[in-house]
């Protein structure tokens, strides 16, 4: 081959080589810059994601922390609230204490006003006086009145003596008539001995109209029963 054919087909080899070196270059070099930018963009990303996170976990943070103190809180107004409780529950069982002393108290105080009551009405009886009337009567006749001037002596000895007065009638006719007649009967008593200068307020006096006992004879049940009592204080 002659030597300037040579060099017609070299050149265009020289050119071919060239060239393809300087692609290659230029290649390495787009695919740099663009794996410069990529790995910029994907740094961006990441640091915005980053801080994304980061703000939401200090949200978070800031939440618990919040949510934190209100428990703290809580649990300083629970304790406030254990402690009243503890101080009601002391009184309360101070006020219960105080009451069950009272109550003991009161029934000391009732026991002993219902003996003192008990003997003031529970008189002993000194001696019983029988006045007897006639049939369907409440007049006093003699026999009546001699045995009540003796009742009123005893009365007017002895201060201390009260009387008691019941009237019955016998169960002959109509009950209610009968309670109207014994009331009548005990009137009749306690009239003549206020007349006979006893106090009215030493006289008990009560009308129990019929007896039944069928052992007792009618005339014995006409009659008004008149006791003498002295207080047991």
């Amino acid at each position: 081959m002659k030597p300037a054919t040579r060099v017609g087909v070299l050149l265009p080899a020289v050119f071919i080589l060239a060239s393809g070196c300087a692609t290659k270059g230029w290649v390495r070099e787009t695919l740099d810059r663009k794996e410069a930018v990529i790995g910029q963009r994907v740094d961006q990303q990441l640091d915005q994601r980053d801080a994304k996170i980061t703000e939401r976990i200090g949200g978070v943070e800031g939440r618990v922390t919040g949510e934190a103190q209100r428990v703290d809180g809580m649990g300083q107004r629970l304790g406030t609230v254990e402690g009243s409780l503890g101080e009601v529950s002391a009184t309360a069982a101070a006020g219960r204490d105080a009451g069950t002393s009272a109550l003991a108290k009161a029934d000391g105080v009732d026991r002993r006003l219902s003996r003192l009551w008990s003997n003031r009405y529970s008189p002993k009886v000194v001696e019983t006086v029988d006045v007897f009337f006639g049939f369907d009567r409440w007049d006093l006749d003699d026999g009546a009145q001699t045995a009540l001037l003796a009742l009123i002596r005893e009365l007017q000895a002895n201060p201390s003596l009260t009387v008691e007065l019941m009237g019955y009638t016998d169960s002959k006719g109509a009950r209610d008539y009968n309670y109207q007649l014994s009331q009548r009967r005990v009137d009749a008593v306690r009239r003549f001995l206020v007349d006979k200068g006893v106090g009215l307020s030493r006289i008990q006096a009560v009308g129990l109209g019929p007896l039944t006992a069928a052992q007792t004879p009618q005339a014995q049940k006409r009659r008004v029963s008149a006791k003498l009592m002295l207080d047991q204080d």
